[in-house]
């Protein structure tokens, strides 16, 4: 009998980074780059890219717990982007670029919450900025942002941005690959 599959909604930069990481990643079955956290109702990219709308790229991820557990997310979300930066990785600024976890249920809450502390003690000393949020309402971004990373290997963005975060987690989470 399957397991019935959970969802996840992270922001942590340009969607099209997580969304190249996640679905490599045993246990996501299905990563869906989008919007969420705004105040406008089925907002565009280009609406979204003018940081007016409160909106943050984000994924969401429909995962199998029995394979990958929630806190196993939250451990490549914290190692493969900055949590540090207000609306910001890289070079990318705006809101719609900050980090956040928008949680489904206060379990999903609580253990968000956990992660934060856990690598402010580890890794960053207290300074992780990634806004804790309950999930509202997710957008899915347009069709030709999905699955962007894969189609489009030889863009720039995808070179010099992309390649890098998804070679970052095949090296920390090499275990954890889909075959």
């Amino acid at each position: 009998m399957a397991q019935k599959l959970e969802l996840a909604t992270l922001g942590g930069g340009c969607f099209w980074c997580l969304e190249a990481v996640y679905e490599q990643l045993k246990g996501v079955e299905k990563s869906v780059s989008g919007y969420c956290g705004g105040s406008l109702a089925r907002p565009t990219y280009e609406q979204v890219c003018s940081g007016r709308t409160g909106h943050a790229e984000v994924v969401q991820l429909s995962f199998d717990p029995s394979v990958v557990a929630y806190r196993g997310l939250l451990d490549v979300f914290f190692t493969i982007h900055d949590p540090t930066t207000p609306d910001r990785q890289g070079a990318d600024r705006g809101t719609q670029y900050r980090s956040a976890i928008f949680f489904h249920d206060a379990g999903q809450e609580r253990e968000a919450r956990q992660a934060v502390q856990d690598f402010n003690q580890r890794l960053y000393r207290g300074a992780i900025v990634t806004e804790i949020s309950p999930l509202k309402e997710f957008f899915p971004a347009e069709d030709y942002h999905q699955g962007y990373f894969r189609a489009n290997p030889g863009a720039g963005y995808c070179q010099f941005v992309v390649a890098p975060k998804v070679a970052k987690f095949r090296k920390e989470f090499f275990d954890r690959l889909k075959k």
